[in-house]
């Protein structure tokens, strides 16, 4: 296409007087239309992005050598982060505002590169035929360009957190510096990639002042199990809950208090004893920077085109209204405002409707975020039936497992698909509004819906007047209480009325299907960004892709990080690995126990009570393993027992006197107590009591 000099140089007639042009006769000529050059900042994508892969690379090469001195798989105690492995979304205990903000630069790039001419920055003018498989490698660039950001925050060494502070300033002072050089650029819109650029410059500002506190506040020294939550969450667990609240809650609650726990019941409020995965943290994040991308393109994408539409409107849209023959007025000037006015009400029906999804996607995030919390407390408390079907066994499966790992990109492409439907859908409905409700009402005509409406107003009438019978018939002559019972009365009555209405009833069947239709379609559109909850029949659940990725996430989640199975861990480690903290408890008390038992007694031999209070413990441990039916085939008397009989086990005995007089010399197997001995004559214990 050929285009004129003054179509690229649209400012050089500002320099003219245009004074001298107009006489009495003329009209002023309209501006110029503004146009956007394409734009080179001074920080050039292609150098800085060469620069920035480079210090990455060296940087994750710097850390792999502090951290795990050249063996890059070793080390994996207890929890600890490599290279490899720089965020544990296991571990609830750990910060998540870091790993949060790489996932949301990541997204926001993928979003920004859906429209962008050039997927990867290291090349310019990217022709149509390879602009695809650009696309495709710059998915993968990207996690690689802002992974060593994730290592650094997660890794926890003070160098790890100096090259993070180093990356993180880097990144947001050359975008910065990129927007500031080239506010307006020619796609889309003029401010687009600016306004896009925003969650970006939050996540890397977030970025550039944590490092330093980090680095300020030193590493974390305790690992996952080490943590007091899960102690915490145990001993919340197991406090018994005072009669107080258990008699308050057993109280009927008021109606205002019932008309507020709906709104509470949308927002969540964080508990010390409760932590959020960190896998569901960053769904719940990256699905909020989503819902902003969706609606800053929604708003891109149409608004600007009705501004060009509306100020391009002139005399001349009379004559085409006329060829399809409609009439709005006699004056050519008042068609042209009517037609203005209708266009301005499209674009105020299309906000309403992308700020109303936008709402809806808000509201429905804070309503998953407190039903995650519920659920998996549920699935703590072994509550399957809550979430499943059926019977399930919560443990983690292959299907579990990809379900873990996609559950976040998951749930940030419903939500974008989710938002784009509920805003066209809410855009018709608001149109339906505004064009045959609110204008015909407002000016008195084209009052077509009224007229329909009107003139089948007896049927409206007769379904209204046979709904209020039968609700009125019901509940004063079909129903009796006696004795705090209700029954059917007039059963006479109740069949004739029956078939009286049979027919009215049909029509009445007709209008309910039509509105549960329209309920069904609504539910789905506005809960379609919702993952946490199903879509289909409690029966077809498994169906919905979307909910059958959270079951399973759920699954593997709750299998993985289960409080009280952290803190059962977290004790049995603390006994086991020498210097924790339970053991050097333990040791301690027995290190206090023997000595004042040895201070006790001349010559440094025990008391006799000391003594018989030993015996009396190790009697009593004793009689428990002999009495343990899971330890029955250990004892010695039961295996001689069964090798009289010619079978042990299963197998043919070859046991003998000899052979027994040995094994009696070995010691004892742990797990096959000796036969339970008489208890000492110095400390006699009847079994009753040990009981």
């Amino acid at each position: 296409m050929n285009h004129s000099k003054a179509e690229f140089e649209p400012f050089e007639y500002s320099y003219y007087d245009y004074s001298d042009w107009y006489s009495n006769n003329a009209e002023p000529t309209q501006p110029p239309k503004e146009v956007i050059l394409p734009c080179d900042p001074v920080a050039d994508d292609n150098l800085f992005n060469i620069c920035m892969l480079s210090i990455s690379l060296v940087v994750v090469l710097i850390l792999a050598v502090l951290t795990r001195k050249n063996k890059l798989c070793q080390g994996f105690a207890r929890g600890s982060s490599s290279i490899f492995s720089p965020a544990n979304f296991l571990d609830q205990t750990q910060k998540k505002g870091l790993v949060m903000c790489v996932f949301g630069l990541m997204f926001s790039k993928l979003a920004v590169l859906v429209i962008a001419p050039d997927p990867l920055p290291f090349s310019r003018d990217t022709a149509p035929d390879v602009k695809e498989y650009m696309k495709i490698i710059s998915i993968f660039y990207y996690p690689v360009l802002y992974y060593p950001l994730l290592v650094c925050s997660t890794l926890q060494h003070k160098a790890g957190y100096v090259f993070g502070t180093l990356l993180s300033f880097s990144h947001f002072g050359v975008l910065v510096w990129q927007k500031f050089d080239c506010p307006k650029t020619p796609e889309i819109y003029k401010f687009y990639a600016l306004l896009a650029s925003l969650p970006q410059m939050a996540c890397l500002a977030y970025l550039c002042v944590q490092f330093p506190l980090l680095f300020v506040k030193g590493p974390k020294t305790d690992e996952d199990l080490d943590s007091s939550y899960y102690t915490t969450y145990v001993k919340l667990l197991l406090k018994k809950k005072s009669s107080a609240v258990s008699s308050s809650a057993a109280d009927k609650p008021t109606l205002l208090e019932r008309i507020l726990e709906v709104p509470k019941s949308y927002i969540y409020i964080p508990e010390k004893v409760f932590r959020f995965p960190l896998k569901l943290a960053v769904s719940a994040f990256v699905t909020g920077v989503a819902i902003y991308h969706t609606a800053l393109l929604l708003v891109v994408l149409v608004i600007p085109t009705l501004h060009i539409v509306r100020a391009g409107i002139d005399e001349n849209i009379a004559f085409l209204l006329l060829g399809f023959g409609v009439v709005l007025s006699d004056d050519r000037m008042e068609v042209v405002h009517i037609v203005i006015f209708y266009t301005w009400l499209l674009e105020v029906c299309y906000l309403c409707a992308m700020t109303l999804s936008c709402l809806v996607s808000i509201v429905m995030l804070a309503r998953s975020m407190v039903l995650h919390r519920s659920n998996l407390r549920g699935l703590y408390k072994g509550d399957i039936y809550n979430i499943y079907s059926s019977q399930k066994t919560i443990c983690p499966s292959k299907p579990g497992v990809v379900c873990w790992m996609g559950l976040t990109g998951y749930q940030a492409a419903i939500v974008c698909l989710g938002m784009v439907i509920q805003t066209v859908v809410f855009f018709i409905c608001f149109l339906f509004l505004v064009f045959l409700i609110i204008i015909p009402v407002f000016y008195g005509r084209n009052i077509m819906v009224f007229e329909i409406a009107g003139t089948a107003w007896p049927a409206w009438v007769t379904l209204i007047l046979v709904g209020l019978l039968q609700h009125v018939t019901a509940k004063f002559v079909f129903i009796k209480k006696e004795a705090g019972t209700r029954d059917l009365n007039n059963r006479e009555s109740l069949f004739l009325l029956t078939y009286l209405l049979f027919l009215v009833n049909i029509v009445v069947g007709l209008v309910v299907a039509i509105w549960r239709m329209v309920i069904t379609a609504l539910y789905n559109i506005v809960h379609l960004g919702r993952i946490d909850v199903s879509l289909l029949h409690r029966t077809a659940e498994l169906h919905d892709p979307a909910y059958r990725y959270y079951t399973h996430f759920l699954k593997v989640e709750v299998s993985q990080t289960h409080p009280v199975m952290k803190a059962f861990c977290g004790l049995l480690l603390d006994v086991m690995i020498e210097g924790g903290r339970v053991g050097q408890k333990i040791r301690d008390a027995e290190e206090a126990c023997s000595s004042s038992s040895l201070s006790g007694a001349p010559g440094n031999r025990p008391t006799k009570e000391s003594r018989g209070r030993r015996v009396r413990a190790r009697w009593q441990l004793l009689f428990t393993l002999v009495n343990n039916p899971s330890l029955l085939g250990s004892r010695k008397h039961f295996q001689t027992m069964q090798a009289s009989e010619g079978v042990l086990n299963g197998t043919p005995s070859r046991t003998s006197k000899t052979g027994s007089q040995k094994e009696a010399g070995k010691p004892a197997a742990a797990g096959a107590p000796a036969p339970a001995p008489e208890p000492p004559a110095e400390a006699p214990v009847s079994p009753e009591k040990t009981d």
